[in-house]
């Protein structure tokens, strides 16, 4: 087999059988991709260990980071391990191959006063009635509230809400789901984006539906050009029941939720441009700085190892550093 050939059944296994994310799915195919660039789509057989470290050499002295080199052994281990799985080679090169350690680099945290300003801020943006303001202000408490992924709080529908429970279904990464709880703020601006904002933004929606349909009609194409109403139904669905709208009243995407963010929170941060993952960062460390246990921070992140969930007591260690720093008279 071509290693082009055991590439692309790779890939494929990373998305249907373990259900990688796509967005993981994309980094493992263009590392392979750049590897079959660098040795040639030979036979699978024929890689040897010497070939895949003159390819981790070429792309050390590309200037690459340790984090993308670790990532890019690793994918090339887990290729050459289904390999042998799969019994398309008989000895695993990759065994031999030695990655670099990565750094450890703390998440940028908000503190907790910062984030009480960034959402009272978008409290009496939202207190005008815009519904887009009011959409902020109930993404960003949910976001914060639940800690969740911003793919996660995107994907969310109506039924993933359970306002008496004050819980959230979430759809994990690896259709690992779970069910994470949110506090009384998020539950309030929740209940006042779904009753006051989201239906003027499906409203958009409907209306923009309404005019192309219309201008359809006008063009001279008629009803044989018409969705059957089924058809119709099925490719509206997932807009119909998505819990967060844009402004032209398509479920959000994580574009918008990373601009409002930077926009809004990356100030308190001192950053110029932040993630919503911010927002999961800190809401970890203050369960922590709060007195969760871990375990429970780790149910609550959906992460799949504990070790993963530590590095949120080195960002508390690091705040409780810096307070004995600053509070004691030998420190």
């Amino acid at each position: 087999m071509q290693l082009s050939e055991a590439v692309a059944g790779y890939l494929s296994h990373l998305s249907d059988v373990r259900r990688l994310s796509p967005a993981t799915v994309r980094a493992y195919r263009a590392d392979l991709a750049d590897l079959i660039l660098w040795v040639g789509d030979r036979p699978l057989g024929e890689v040897g260990v010497e070939d895949l470290r003159e390819w981790q050499w070429q792309s050390a002295k590309s200037g690459q980071s340790k984090a993308t080199a670790a990532r890019r052994a690793s994918t090339v281990r887990g290729l050459f391990a289904w390999a042998v799985e799969e019994e398309l080679v008989g000895v695993d090169p990759a065994r031999r191959l030695v990655s670099p350690k990565r750094g450890r680099t703390l998440p940028a945290v908000a503190t907790t006063d910062a984030l009480d300003d960034v959402l009272t801020a978008a409290a009496e943006r939202a207190a005008s009635g815009d519904a887009v303001a009011l959409r902020d202000h109930a993404l960003l408490e949910v976001l914060y509230g639940s800690g969740a992924r911003v793919s996660e709080v995107c994907g969310l529908d109506l039924d993933d809400i359970d306002h008496d429970r004050r819980t959230l279904f979430l759809r994990g990464k690896g259709g690992k789901d779970r069910v994470v709880p949110f506090g009384l703020p998020a539950a309030r601006a929740l209940q006042a984006y779904l009753v006051r904002a989201r239906p003027v933004l499906q409203a958009r929606r409907v209306e923009a539906s309404a005019s192309l349909a219309s201008g359809s009609r006008h063009d001279g194409r008629g009803s044989g050009s018409r969705i059957p109403a089924r058809e119709a139904g099925a490719a509206t669905r997932p807009h119909e029941r998505a819990v967060f709208l844009g402004a032209k009243g398509s479920r959000l995407g994580p574009r918008a939720v990373h601009a409002l963010v930077s926009r809004t929170v990356a100030p308190s941060v001192g950053a110029d441009v932040l993630g919503p993952h911010a927002l999961r960062h800190s809401a970890a460390t203050h369960l922590l700085d709060g007195g969760a246990d871990l375990r429970s921070v780790q149910e609550i992140l959906g992460h799949a190892s504990l070790g993963t969930t530590q590095i949120y007591t080195h960002v508390s260690a690091e705040r409780l550093r810096e307070a004995y720093r600053l509070a004691h008279p030998r420190a």
